[in-house]
């Protein structure tokens, strides 16, 4: 029987979380100051949610190629699952800063630019995005696994995807004081570039770090697409429906800076609505692994379920 999701969520963070700390504690130079301002935005909290996406697919991965699932064979995965974080991590350092979304804190502690300062908040990012794809190079990985895994993370988070979604948020504020707020159709592109993208790459990610068949990577991307989307409407409901200790940054800020979200399109049950048949959509594209994707089906019913 697969443990509670819960549980597995909190292991595969804690196994990120152990290797990014390492990796960290590996770093040397006399740029200190930048090496902590990276340690500080990588390992401030977090659910971890596409670390376990990238971690869960590589566990299914792997019993269809019928291997044991241990440490060792996850490396790879582990390795994927640290670069991502490590391009997440960025995104958040960058969208904090007064250029961005101006906020204060993150996960219930002052974003990086206010502990440390906006200089070093920029180049902390800089450096998370392309440490990333310096782990992707990591001699545990095959050549042509490699190529692969950047492929796919410089497609999520570039120009078309979580970096796009990012300028086109911007956009959208604009577009807005113009008074011509986006449509629904052009949020839901937005939010799939900004949000959907580097969740859909999470665990095909995972399954091309360990050998996953090609057909299995496909039915991943159609799993992760719609759950994408589904995590950023979860987000939106929580901006309404929680306040900003439970959140651990700001409740209510999309609002108030006038950015349009899935609850003002469809109000709070057509939104929840909306995300439950993304949440179905994606369960239905791992109906051939029965329960072996168990684990997948859990995290999507988190995702759409979480509370904060």
């Amino acid at each position: 029987m697969t443990a509670p999701i819960a549980a597995i969520i909190e292991q595969d963070a804690a196994t990120i979380t152990n290797y990014m700390t390492s990796y960290f504690a590996s770093l040397s130079g006399p740029a200190s100051q930048l090496h902590e301002a990276m340690a500080y935005g990588a390992l401030n909290g977090g659910k971890r949610v596409r670390a376990s996406l990238t971690l869960s697919a590589a566990r299914l991965a792997l019993a269809q190629q019928e291997k044991a699932v241990d440490e060792a064979s996850l490396q790879p995965a582990i390795i994927a699952a640290a670069a991502l974080e490590f391009i997440h991590a960025y995104s958040l350092i960058h969208d904090d800063l007064p250029a961005m979304d101006d906020a204060d804190t993150r996960r219930g502690k002052p974003s990086a630019h206010i502990a440390f300062d906006e200089a070093t908040a920029i180049l902390a990012g800089d450096a998370l995005q392309t440490e990333a794809f310096l782990l992707l190079t990591n001699d545990a990985l095959p050549v042509a696994v490699s190529h692969q895994l950047i492929r796919l993370l410089a497609s999520a988070s570039g120009a078309a995807g979580m970096a796009g979604g990012q300028m086109r948020d911007l956009q959208a504020d604009e577009a807005a004081r113009q008074g011509k707020p986006f449509t629904a159709a052009e949020t839901e592109e937005m939010q799939a570039m900004k949000t959907g993208a580097l969740i859909a790459a999470a665990p095909v990610m995972g399954a091309v770090a360990v050998g996953g068949a090609a057909g299995l990577q496909d039915d991943l991307y159609q799993f992760a697409a719609p759950l994408g989307l589904a995590f950023q409407i979860a987000d939106d409901l929580l901006d309404v429906t929680q306040d900003g200790a439970a959140l651990g940054k700001p409740a209510g800020r999309d609002k108030d800076q006038g950015k349009a979200s899935f609850v003002d399109f469809y109000g709070l049950g057509g939104a929840q609505e909306f995300a439950e048949k993304l949440m179905n959509d994606s369960l239905s594209a791992l109906a051939p692994y029965g329960d072996g994707a168990d684990e997948l089906h859990q995290i999507a019913h988190f995702v759409i379920n979480r509370s904060h």
